[in-house]
């Protein structure tokens, strides 16, 4: 495995947080001996396995799909049957130093600003006049692994009156471009 091969090296010439190395540590040790495992054996001898255990770290790529694909079906049991828009809300670079400083703290600023701008906004009867459904997920990094916080959010097309009934988008575009970037 590269990362068995590489990681140490990587790993001397640099001042990593403890995190990381134990993400590494353990990712490096998945299925293998390390971990322990499990025998599944044929009582006649025909059969004879190992299994090693897995390391469950989120970050591990033999690990991580099985998870995602766990975490994908409870979202997905949780959508309304209805129409969605994507959206994206990112940390302008300038804040990374912060996001290093207090990852818990921007996160929590960050869901609350992006929770605050879109009720504030489908509230109004300009846009949607309701409340829509929300589903959020921070992301943290970009998919060139480049420090990249951002939030994705899975919205509704639609949401409840303040009468319980569901109103459905005026225009195509739920929220103008223009206006969320401000």
């Amino acid at each position: 495995m590269i990362f068995r091969d590489a990681f140490p090296a990587f790993a001397a010439t640099r001042k990593l947080p403890a995190y990381m190395t134990q993400a590494a540590e353990r990712i490096m040790a998945c299925r293998t001996a390390a971990l322990g495992g499990h025998v599944e054996s044929c009582p006649n001898g025909h059969v004879h396995r190992v299994h090693y255990n897995s390391c469950k770290h989120r970050s591990c790529p033999q690990c991580a799909l099985l998870q995602v694909e766990r975490w994908l079906l409870r979202q997905q049991q949780r959508l309304l049957d209805c129409a969605y828009f994507h959206l994206i809300f990112t940390v302008p670079d300038d804040l990374n130093p912060y996001w290093r400083w207090n990852k818990r703290l921007l996160g929590r600023l960050l869901f609350r600003a992006v929770r605050e701008t879109l009720e504030e906004l489908l509230g109004d009867e300009r846009y949607l006049g309701a409340v829509a459904g929300i589903v959020a997920a921070l992301h943290t990094w970009g998919q060139t692994l480049c420090e990249h916080p951002h939030i994705h959010v899975l919205l509704t097309a639609g949401g409840l009156a303040l009468d319980g009934s569901w109103r459905e988008p005026v225009k195509s575009c739920l929220l103008p471009r223009r206006v969320l970037m401000e």
